[in-house]
């Protein structure tokens, strides 16, 4: 591979804490369904949970042998009491309405810290819920109208790495789209990974003028700026689109390998110009990583 496109320069990422998790279903559309529903909101970056699909599993390979999509769920930070409350929103409003779902812990790593379900999802059975034990494991079973959910007792809370990031510069829309596509494959095949933000249109900055909205537009990154901010643009010639690509991981290698499998897929399209990565002087994350050292 050729990484003569690809810019001498880094990303920041930092820790956080994430709860991985197996939701199968009776279908292929339901489970997708369920994946992308309760993933569909990136937000660490205001403090919330965001999600991710890192992947999926046909009935040879889940426990109760139905289609699978493996799921992460990430908080940036260390609130585990926000982090359980923030999450049960996202099981009880996007998986457990789904007919005929169950949802199993799939945590990759040893860990003592863990999250009861039975609080925050369990009681949507308003008391009626009961302990069942199938695969091998302790579920809860959720009588709802359409019989019944099955959750995992507890889900194990993890230490990961979040923030990874990776700029593919354009010059067409078509590009745009269908590098994009290839890139959110090829980290799909890497295990551990998800890219929260699939194809993000937006990429971001720390200051901004409006904090009561959040992180705003890192504005001299903004092709349809270039004209308007003269020097101060740091838009290159030729280059009319910035999509960036944000990946969260189980442990630092898979992000890096996610990062290099992202790039390659880019690189292979004639219309993206430049490789680069946004990164705000190392002042964000406590990792600094060179896109040149992981392409290595």
């Amino acid at each position: 591979m050729d990484y003569d496109k690809v810019e001498d320069t880094f990303f920041e990422a930092f820790q956080g804490k994430y709860v991985r998790a197996l939701i199968t279903g009776p279908t292929e559309k339901i489970v997708k369904r369920a994946a992308y529903d309760s993933t569909s909101t990136p937000s660490a970056v205001i403090g919330r949970v965001e999600g991710g699909v890192e992947g999926f599993l046909d009935e040879s390979q889940t426990p109760d042998g139905r289609f699978g999509a493996i799921v992460q769920y990430w908080l940036g930070g260390d609130d585990v009491e926000k982090f359980a409350f923030e999450l049960s929103y996202r099981l009880r409003q996007d998986v457990l309405v789904k007919p005929f779902t169950r949802i199993f812990d799939w945590s990759d790593k040893d860990s003592d810290e863990y999250i009861e379900m039975m609080d925050i999802v369990g009681h949507c059975g308003d008391g009626y819920e009961w302990i069942v034990e199938e695969y091998g494991r302790k579920m809860i079973n959720v009588p709802i109208a359409v019989p019944d959910f099955h959750i995992e007792e507890k889900f194990k809370i993890n230490d990961g790495t979040m923030g990874g990031n990776f700029w593919y510069l354009c010059e067409t829309p078509e590009a745009v789209l269908e590098a994009g596509e290839a890139i959110i494959e090829a980290i799909m095949n890497v295990e551990g990974a998800t890219a929260p933000f699939d194809i993000c249109s937006a990429a971001s900055k720390p200051e901004t003028n409006f904090p009561e909205i959040g992180p705003t537009t890192n504005h001299v990154y903004c092709p349809s700026l270039k004209e308007r901010l003269g020097d101060e643009s740091k838009v290159p010639e030729g280059v009319n689109y910035i999509p960036e690509v944000v990946i969260n991981a189980i442990d630092e290698e898979s992000m890096n390998n996610a990062v290099k499998a992202g790039i390659d897929a880019a690189l292979e399209f004639d219309g993206v110009i430049k490789i680069s990565a946004g990164n705000f002087e190392g002042k964000l994350g406590d990792k600094n990583i060179n896109l040149l050292d992981i392409l290595k």
